[in-house]
């Protein structure tokens, strides 16, 4: 049976013996033995590794060492020290039980099929040096294609430069304009994609190699969408297909159907979706819209979605949406329901919102021996305490006077 130490400060000891001793019993089904030791003080958020290297003598008779979630400082290197493996564990004591299931049956989020394309919404007005910027930040938030969105009746004098600096950069690229002479411009320069081709503009793609995205010519027309589909097909050219996601409330529902059907008609066209008509143009919080699409995403077997990230409250949409993919695709793929696979998206909300009840921060506060403040949230509300005492309201200005 595998034997692990926990680390922890006075302050946490007894509730995190209490949580152990309900983990691990030490009967003959427990996953593991277990031994804590306090490591000389008072609160375990404090401890640093530096400060664990000196107070816990090697050799460790454990087969793995849990420190406190907050834990400062180069856990590699003390796995080193020890010889054996060193973890972090959960911030909140209560989230143990969860994190040794996790940790028993590992998800794998490192696999995806949706291509996240991400639109730079005002390139013209940008400067070649500012868009390589904003690319290397898109990329690092999860884009896989950059997206350079071009702006009607606006000149983009440096659009050949762009795509050429970014593909020098090692971006994968796609030019977005409905005007076919800047597609032309941005294929001919060296682009990977070309939003958007109608059945009126597919002599686009036979002047360049770019991969077209195709479009109908109004967002009902899927008669047109299919015979530019059609076309493509017999040229034997690669190409994405988007039925038009409308935005709530002008067609959102039918467009999610139309969606459907081109699945239905084309089981295995590449097809694109456009998040943004929902994130950008819906103000609510993005987590939660990106979720649902790439829910969607994965029963559609969608190939790439196009997302923007303008609004204020849509400032991490790209990162959402990187999440949503992986989350979305471990739950199709395995069968599951998207539930404790991550907490990534879940922003606005806590999932154990209260992880002590008003009895045990009351515990807590009558072990504190110094006048530093400690502020705890439980159902009841606020919870203020030093050596001088515990207080407790709902309202945070009701307890200034107190303190």
């Amino acid at each position: 049976m595998e034997h692990i130490v926990f680390l922890t400060g006075r302050l946490a000891q007894p509730a995190l013996q209490r949580v152990l001793a309900g983990l691990a019993d030490g009967g003959p089904d427990a996953p593991f033995s277990w031994e804590l030791r306090e490591i000389g003080l008072q609160v375990a958020a404090l401890m640093t590794t530096d400060m664990v290297r000196r107070r816990v003598p090697a050799p460790l008779r454990a087969d793995r060492l849990i420190l406190p979630g907050r834990c400062r400082g180069d856990v590699d290197a003390l796995a080193a020290h020890y010889g054996i493996p060193v973890q972090r564990g959960p911030e909140e004591l209560k989230d143990l039980p969860r994190f040794f299931n996790r940790a028993a049956k590992p998800v794998d989020l490192s696999q995806w099929r949706t291509r996240i394309f991400a639109e730079i919404v005002d390139a013209p007005r940008l400067s070649v040096a500012a868009t390589l910027a904003r690319a290397a930040l898109l990329r690092a938030e999860g884009a896989d294609v950059i997206d350079l969105g071009c702006l009607p009746q606006t000149a983009y004098p440096q659009l050949e430069e762009a795509v050429q600096a970014l593909k020098a950069a090692g971006h994968t690229v796609s030019v977005d304009s409905m005007d076919p002479q800047e597609l032309l411009r941005g294929g001919r320069a060296g682009a990977d994609h070309l939003l958007s081709l109608t059945l009126d503009t597919l002599w686009v793609a036979d002047e360049v190699a770019a991969v077209p995205v195709l479009i109908p010519r109004t967002p009902a027309d899927v008669d047109s969408l299919d015979q530019a589909i059609a076309a493509m097909q017999a040229r034997g050219r690669p190409f994405l297909a988007d039925a038009i996601l409308d935005p709530i409330p002008f067609g959102f529902t039918d467009s999610i159907v139309r969606y459907h059907q081109l699945r239905q008609r084309h089981p295995d066209v590449a097809i694109m979706l456009g998040v943004g008509n929902l994130t950008e143009l819906t103000e609510a919080d993005t987590s939660g819209i990106n979720a649902l699409l790439f829910g969607i995403c994965a029963e559609l077997d969608v190939a790439a979605v196009l997302t923007t990230q303008v609004s204020g409250h849509a400032r991490r949409a790209v990162r959402e949406a990187d999440w949503a993919r992986r989350i979305m695709h471990a739950a199709h793929s395995g069968r599951q329901l998207p539930k404790g696979l991550s907490d990534a998206l879940m922003t606005v909300h806590d999932k154990h919102p209260h992880p002590d009840s008003p009895a045990e921060i009351a515990a807590n506060a009558a072990a504190v021996r110094d006048p530093n403040f400690r502020i705890q949230v439980a159902a009841d509300g606020l919870h203020v305490y030093n050596r001088d005492g515990l207080r407790q309201a709902a309202d945070a200005m009701s307890l200034w006077p107190q303190l």
